[in-house]
């Protein structure tokens, strides 16, 4: 694609030839540096047709366990019907004495790399102007294979070389260190206690799963779950609503901060008093960043895309985001396999909280397997036929509620948030009480 490109406009695609010949040339000086190269730079990194062709010839040597070096590179060249490139390679060996320091290796290879990114986003720029004119498809379509090139593109920017253990343990004792200065726990505390004291509050890149059946609670849960992180943090926190408008939640949370039902805020049935304590519970819900997107099949690329603008501006940080609910996450490219599809959503979430390095919370609906069972606890199984869910997460949070199946229970208005995955600390289960008319939740007590 690069090379009809150039060709199309006469224009010479952006390249460093010096550092691709460096490259090549230490390669063939120093075998130990090719596991380096290959980690860094795949073949369609070199612009130059002789040096990727060489470059093939030296990770298909390698990869046979044969020495890579001038007499081994030629023959493969010649055997592969490669001859017109062996003239490239001569020049590149006597090249190779213009290597002083092999330590600048990296250097070379950032700088080739980075070409390589400038010359893929121009590819993309010619692809966003053939799209342009395709007026058949329909412009969602077209904007949405837009944002998952860039989002993909954007993978391959944070590309890095790994890091030694002594930089990652230095980063670790400044974390303790600061830890130490701040009798806190460490994550984003949800503010009931029985929980954050299993979870230790929603760490940076986790993914996060609330699960349950239908009407246990979970938009109610994770509503005021962001809430209550507003509340107490000087942060952003993004609200995705693929079920319901921004207009519905609101309604919902002002019951549940005001105790006034649901069903009378929509109504319009409302006193004078309560009229004074929902003017006052605005006004301080009106000073939260938190911010609704009620996008319907809305996809990965498109809230990274959100969130990224999102997070430029200058206020408060991004420092959560929440997703209702999984299963109506659309794939951009749609295919019949919903499980597969789920699969590469997950996985997909889960590199987003590790890009943005925050905690993303998803609410998951659980089989009806539950249903059919005398216990009617969820178990960590029950998120199987929703994709890899249970291997991706971080930490999975499944709620229950007695009353729903068995009105006369002893454990009325009691709601269970059972950890039944948790990759960084224990397993447990933590319990609130809950008002089903108001939707609230509140710290449970013995007393």
């Amino acid at each position: 694609m690069t090379d009809f490109k150039s060709s199309e406009t006469n224009l010479i695609l952006p390249y460093n030839f010096l550092a691709e010949r460096l490259v090549l040339g230490s390669i063939l000086t120093n075998n130990e540096t090719i596991p380096l190269v290959a980690q860094q730079l795949t073949i369609e990194s070199f612009y130059l047709k002789a040096h990727q062709i060489i470059y093939k010839g030296i990770l298909v040597l390698y990869g046979e366990g044969k020495k890579v070096d001038y007499v081994t590179l030629i023959t493969w060249l010649q055997d592969n019907k490669f001859n017109k490139y062996i003239e490239d390679l001569s020049l590149i060996f006597s090249f190779v004495n213009q290597i002083y320091i092999v330590g600048y290796l990296e250097d070379y290879l950032a700088l080739i790399y980075e070409k390589y990114l400038r010359r893929l986003v121009i590819d993309l720029g010619y692809e966003i102007i053939e799209l342009g004119y395709l007026t058949e498809i329909p412009l969602e379509q077209i904007f949405s294979k837009i944002e998952q090139k860039l989002f993909l593109l954007n993978d391959q920017k944070q590309k890095k070389i790994f890091n030694t253990s002594a930089e990652i343990l230095t980063q670790i004792l400044t974390e303790l260190k600061q830890k130490l200065k701040t009798a806190k726990l460490p994550g984003l505390l949800s503010s009931f206690s029985d929980l954050d004291a299993i979870t230790q509050g929603f760490h940076n890149s986790d993914l996060i799963i609330i699960a349950g059946r239908p009407s246990m609670g979970k938009t109610a849960f994770s509503l005021t779950l962001a809430k209550n992180i507003a509340a107490k943090f000087p942060i952003k926190i993004v609200f995705f609503s693929l079920e319901m408008t921004k207009q519905q939640l609101l309604y919902r949370l002002l019951s549940t901060e005001t105790l006034i039902s649901h069903t009378k805020l929509r109504a319009g049935r409302i006193s004078k008093t309560e009229w004074i304590q929902i003017t006052e519970t605005i006004n301080k819900l009106s000073n939260l960043s938190l911010y609704i997107d009620d996008t319907p099949n809305i996809s990965v690329p498109e809230m990274l895309s959100k969130l990224k603008r999102l997070k430029q501006e200058k206020e408060e940080p991004l420092g959560a985001v929440f997703i209702d609910y999984l299963q109506l996450l659309e794939d951009v490219e749609k295919t019949t396999n919903r499980v597969q599809e789920l699969s590469k959503i997950t996985r997909s979430l889960k590199k987003l909280a590790r890009e943005l390095n925050i905690p993303i919370i998803v609410l998951s609906q659980l089989s009806r397997n539950v249903e059919v069972r005398a216990n009617k606890r969820p178990m960590l199984s029950d998120l199987r036929e929703s994709g890899s869910i249970e291997q991706d997460a971080d930490l999975v949070m499944m709620l229950y509620r007695e009353e729903y199946y068995n009105p006369n229970t002893i454990e009325k208005n009691n709601i269970e948030i059972i950890l039944a995955k948790h990759r960084n600390g224990p397993i447990g289960m933590a319990k609130l009480k809950f008002n089903p008319q108001y939707l609230s939740f509140e710290n449970f007590s013995n007393k």
